[in-house]
């Protein structure tokens, strides 16, 4: 019996294949495939508005605007309406309200001229005021865009140490305590209301320095005694705030022996 050999057929396509899809190669391209004509359309410039366009048209020019051709830049700025219009974009009536005062003042300056003695405006001089008031306010937006912004040029970093624990312990002493011994801090700096010499108030921070140099890791020191009450109601609230921060930062520690018994005061080692 006879072999027959087994011919495999051949693609249209000898080369390597257009795709794989799936794992299939793909050698001949779909009938039915259909590209919108709109999906190759690439846009180069985007103007902000008709002043925008104006700009860039007398900048690329390398046109004084203080003497503008206006015939050219409106047959330019004409040519770019068409443009919008042939490739669907929606016009936004502003380009529309532009091209007609460029129109106006077109026809405006084709006109003849009164005698030379009566002094007309020149029908440009709105027009230049609008693109140099423009010109500055684009200028002062790329200068702010230039500036250096969080999250886009500044980017924060957080650094972690999983094996560094730090605990801040709350004070033996309660609250309660602290504002008792206080209350009476308070009774006698109001006895001297009336004698109080004026001095400058010093602010919390500077009080923090202070109440640190009265304070040391070797001996305790009276709570009471970290309060001027010569100073009134006022230095000793700031004295009090000045304490609870120092506590706050783990810099001073508070010891109460017994309940209700005197407070103690100690510099952190």
């Amino acid at each position: 019996m006879m072999n027959e050999e087994i011919e495999t057929p051949k693609t249209s396509q000898d080369e390597m294949p257009f795709a794989l899809v799936q794992g299939t190669p793909v050698t001949e391209l779909p009938k039915d495939l259909y590209i919108p004509p709109d999906a190759l359309e690439v846009f180069l410039e985007a103007f902000e508005g008709p002043l925008d366009l104006l700009l860039y048209l007398i900048k690329k020019q390398n046109i004084d605007i203080l003497d503008i051709p206006l015939t050219k830049i409106t047959e330019q700025y004409m040519s770019y309406i068409d443009l919008m219009e042939t490739l669907q974009l929606e016009l936004a009536g502003e380009y529309l309200l532009m091209a007609a005062m460029l129109a106006e003042i077109k026809s405006r300056m084709l006109l003849p001229r009164h005698t030379e003695d009566e002094e007309e405006d020149d029908p440009r001089a709105e027009l230049i005021r609008r693109l140099q008031e423009y010109e500055r306010y684009k200028q002062a937006a790329e200068k702010i865009d230039e500036l250096p912004r969080y999250e886009r040029d500044l980017f924060a970093t957080v650094a972690e140490f999983p094996g560094r624990k730090i605990n801040h312990e709350p004070p033996d002493v309660s609250m309660d305590s602290i504002l008792r011994v206080f209350a009476e801090v308070i009774k006698r700096a109001e006895m001297f209301s009336h004698h109080m010499v004026h001095r400058e108030a010093l602010s919390v921070r500077e009080r923090m320095g202070i109440v640190l140099e009265k304070v040391n890791p070797d001996t305790f020191t009276d709570f009471e005694e970290l309060f001027s009450v010569e100073e009134g109601r006022g230095g000793v609230i700031v004295s009090l705030l000045a304490i609870l921060q120092l506590v706050k930062d783990s810099l001073i520690q508070l010891v109460q022996n017994e309940v209700n018994g005197p407070i103690y005061v100690k510099a952190a080692s």
